[in-house]
């Protein structure tokens, strides 16, 4: 048992507080990690505000983070105490049907990533100082100082890449830039449309750069998200989905975007109807951005365009990546000066101060937000 300290919301809705904890030692497939930085991503706060119900209240939050490994249980398929690691919020098991075939982001032991335990067991790797079992995210909980983990979900990386810009390929840079390059099918020439510039579209604006659309229209009210997308690849930024639209048909004699990347920080059914009017004859609506996951409210799409035009709505998560061939490719991509890491950093934050990095997030003040832990 190891003391650490960690965020927790106790209910939902609710905000993230910072406590006490303990945390167990590794059992065999397991690792135990000293952090050294965390993302402060949207759907951590999707738990905050209860749009995601979990399993477990008190629930530790974090699932987008990096560190180097303090305690190795048995049979951890070769990482060791002093690994760097990044964390995929999304396990692979490597056997099941999705691993086998290349769809690791679909891996079967997601469907225990909301359960707050372990998805083998019903039993929680945190608690708080008086034994109240604590449930974590994605079973990581980064915006904890220690955690104890699967090996499933981690990614050993190389020592001299930076772990807290490391840390933003566990989740956002891999979403955001699959979204476009996998899920979206960007292709030399295309025009682009990237509906909302968080931590996410940010990197679909580097994706859609990466797989060479001539035009790519970032779509954000806030200015300084604006900017932040036009220095990382965006050919155009407006404030409006009727701006880009009628960009869109400019750049294409009137046909419309060849993709739209909806990565909006709350989704709503109104923003895949302005998607869907966006788009060209089979163009694709690639829905990245999540809100309330019981909300059933209809789609306000025509369903003539989807069969006389051919129009596609395309899910994704986690950019439809393999998450270990996809992170280290990424980190490779950073290295060579292709991917940009550091530029997406807009404030880093204490621990302490995880409650006011969320409400800066919904001030318009972050793209992306960084927790630092003492090394």
């Amino acid at each position: 048992m190891t003391q650490t300290r960690g965020a927790i919301v106790r209910q939902a809705p609710g905000k993230y507080e910072v406590v006490d904890l303990e945390v167990d030692d590794p059992r065999a497939g397991e690792i135990q990690v000293k952090m050294v930085a965390s993302g402060l991503c949207h759907s951590d706060d999707h738990i905050a505000t209860g749009d995601i119900p979990v399993g477990v209240y008190p629930f530790a939050g974090g699932h987008e983070g990096a560190g180097i490994v303090t305690k190795a249980g048995q049979n951890t398929k070769g990482i060791k105490e002093g690994d760097h690691v990044v964390f995929s919020f999304l396990p692979s098991c490597g056997h099941c049907r999705w691993c086998a075939s290349g769809q690791q982001n679909l891996c079967d032991l997601g469907a225990g990533l909301l359960a707050g335990t372990r998805w083998e067991e019903d039993t929680t790797r945190l608690k708080l100082t008086d034994g109240t079992p604590v449930g974590q995210m994605c079973g990581i909980s980064t915006f904890c100082e220690t955690t104890t983990v699967a090996q499933d979900s981690c990614v050993k990386v190389p020592e001299d890449i930076p772990l807290d810009v490391a840390c933003l390929v566990g989740c956002g840079v891999g979403t955001g830039w699959g979204s476009a390059v996998n899920s979206g099918g960007v292709q030399p020439g295309h025009t682009t449309i990237v509906m909302g510039i968080g931590g996410i579209g940010i990197n679909s604006v580097q994706g859609a750069s990466h797989a060479g659309a001539s035009n790519i229209i970032a779509v954000d009210p806030v200015a300084l998200k604006r900017e932040k997308a036009q220095e990382l690849g965006a050919t155009h930024a407006v404030e409006t989905m009727e701006e880009a639209t009628e960009l869109a048909k400019q750049f294409t004699n009137g046909q419309g975007a060849d993709q739209t990347i909806v990565t909006v920080g709350v989704i709503q059914p109104e923003y895949i109807g302005q998607a869907m009017a966006s788009i060209r004859k089979a163009g694709t609506v690639v829905v990245t951005a999540l809100g309330n996951i019981a909300d059933t409210t209809p789609l306000p799409v025509s369903l003539a365009d989807v069969t006389l035009f051919q129009k596609r709505i395309q899910g994704s998560l986690f950019g439809a990546s393999n998450p270990n061939w996809d992170i280290l490719r990424q980190l490779d991509l950073y290295r060579s000066g292709a991917l940009k890491l550091n530029e997406l950093v807009t404030k880093t934050y204490s621990l302490d101060e995880v409650a006011q990095g969320y409400q800066d997030m919904h001030d318009g003040k972050n793209v992306r937000a960084v927790i630092k832990y003492d090394a």
